[in-house]
Order: C-alpha cells, then structure tokens, then sequence
C-alpha cells in the first residue's frame, strides 16, 4: 500500500480522488445524481471530447501540443453532415471522409514538427485557422443529418436496463480508452512516446525513432479530432462548421486534470479517462443546480486546472 503514494503517482491519485469527491458531493446534494442513468451519460454525453482527449494525451506526453483539436472536430462535423445530406453519400464513407480529413492535417502537422523541428504551439495554431477556415468554406451554415444509421449510432448501443442504454457513440469512447492504453504501456510506439517527453536531449541517441514517432503522434490526434467531429454530428446529428470552438482548451483541460504533465514524459490514457468524467461530473452538477449559468463550469474547471498546475510544478521541483 505504501508504494502506492509515489510521487510518480501523484498526479493521478489526486484525479481519481477530486473526480470522487465532487461525486460524491454532487450525488449528495442532487436526487437522482447516483442514477445508473448519470453515470452512463457522462461517456455519452462527453464521448466526442473523450475521443479528442485520449488523442492529445499522447501529444502532451512528448511535451508537444496540438491546438487544432477543436477546430478539426468542427471541420469533420461539417464535412460529414455535407456529404451526407447535399451528396447522398452513404454516412459510412462521409464518416470516413471526416474522420480523414483530421488524419491528413494532424499527419502534415506531425511532418512540419518532426522534420522541420518547428515549434508544435504554432504549427498547431496555424492547423487551427486552417481547419476553421475549411469548415467555413464548406458551409456557414448548420446542416441537419436525417438518416436511419446516424439515429443508431446516436440512440441504440449497449442497454443496461429500461431507458438506459450506452450508445455505440460511448462505446466508441471506451474502445479508444482501451486501445490508447494499450498503445501506451504494451507497444514500442507507446514507449517511444514516454521516452521523448521524459528525456528529449538525448532520446536521439538511444537508437528510437523519434522523428517517425512524433508524426505517428500527430497523425493520431489529427485522427481522433477528426473521429470526435463525426461522433459530435452523430450526437446532435447535425454539422457545424463552428461546433468545436474552444473544444481543444477543454480537451488541454481534461488531460492536464487527468494527471498529465504539461512538460511531458509522464501521463495516462486512464487519468485522461477520469479526467473527462471529471468535466462532466462538473457541468452535469451545474445542470442538476439549475439557476447556475453554464459558464460556472468554466470556473470550476479553470480552478481545478490551476491546482493540477500547482501540483505538476510541485512533482518537477521535487523530481519525478
């Protein structure tokens, strides 16, 4: 049990113990917050960042950033619900298309960081604009997604009991938990990935391929803002060109809280995990309170941001 409280484990501990609490206070002060129902929705309803967010986290761990997340989700969202209902296009194919759109651009992000050695905050701004402004191009105007397949994917799923079902959009979210896991702790990419953020002077000479890795890298995320955009116009089956504005400080957000340092070389796929369902329990809360204003969410989060800092700062001066 003693070995438990590592300062290595530190930043995680203290997820998963905040993520409880506020639980617990929420379940206490609201009837109905304990409900299998609740708890269910906070992956529904969250799935898209969630998806976004176990991309960044591999980002983040190499001590980069990819600012684009939000507005590549927007773009994917846009893109899709166009090719579906302007083009005819099966919602399979235009799901691809979307989620492809993220691959390509977070693949040329990785490119122009790993070979060309620039700095990820403004190749990633610039892929922020560039998204934007391609989501505008397609359409500045919202397109409504009328098709038997996207209510599916929206509505049916996993069913734990009457009227609560798991969507195949949260399940989506799960599997990449899972398989974002799995690539970090049982794969050479993952181990790479950790290499890079923890020692990046001198991980060139231990013969790991860091330049492939950091493309791989982007690439992903890229990949997962573009998935997180089809699973958003799954969800509100529509597409937006501006859905996704500020969604890639949210997604910082939920990694940072979930135990990754900002400085790279340490984190997890399942602190970003509770780190998600942290946010939610959050803005679930507020919503149950019911004369709070939405933007009390952002408070709370950008206080429990701060103290995640203050704590990161801590484990760097005292060493990992």
């Amino acid at each position: 049990m003693k070995a438990l409280w590592t300062k290595e484990r530190l930043p995680i501990i203290a997820t998963v113990v905040v993520c409880l609490l506020l639980y617990i206070a929420a379940g206490l002060a609201f009837p109905g917050f304990f409900s299998l129902r609740v708890g269910v929705n906070f992956l529904d309803d969250n799935a898209f960042l969630g998806v976004i967010a176990v991309g960044l986290t591999f980002v983040i761990i190499t001590g980069g950033i990819d600012l684009s997340v939000g507005s590549v989700a927007g773009a994917s969202s846009i893109l899709t619900a166009v090719l579906i209902h302007r083009s005819g296009m099966h919602p399979v194919l235009a799901m691809f298309g979307g989620i492809g759109f993220g691959l390509v651009l977070g693949l040329l992000q990785g490119l122009l960081i790993a070979r060309f050695k620039l700095a990820p905050f403004l190749v990633t701004l610039g892929g922020l604009f560039f998204a934007r402004g391609v989501a505008l191009a397609i359409s500045r105007e919202s397109v409504q997604i009328e098709h038997p397949l996207v209510s599916t994917l929206a509505s049916e799923g996993l069913k734990f009991s009457k009227g609560v079902t798991l969507t195949w959009n949260g399940i989506v979210f799960v599997l990449f938990v899972v398989l974002g896991v799995f690539l970090a702790r049982q794969t050479r990419f993952g181990r790479t990935v950790y290499a890079i953020g923890g020692n990046p002077t001198s991980v060139g000479t231990m013969g790991l391929p860091v330049t492939a890795t950091l493309v791989k890298v982007y690439a992903f995320s890229g990949f997962c803002a573009g998935l997180g955009g089809v699973i958003f116009a799954t969800y509100t089956a529509s597409g937006n060109a501006l859905s996704g504005t500020g969604l890639e400080l949210d997604a910082i957000a939920a990694v940072v809280i979930g135990g990754t340092l900002l400085s790279g070389g340490y984190g997890s796929v399942i602190g970003t995990l509770f780190g998600v369902i942290t946010l939610g329990i959050i803005t679930t809360a507020i919503t149950f309170q019911g004369t709070l204003s939405s933007w009390w969410s952002k408070i709370v989060i950008g206080g429990l941001l701060l103290l995640f800092v203050l704590i990161q700062k801590g484990i760097e001066k005292t060493g990992r």
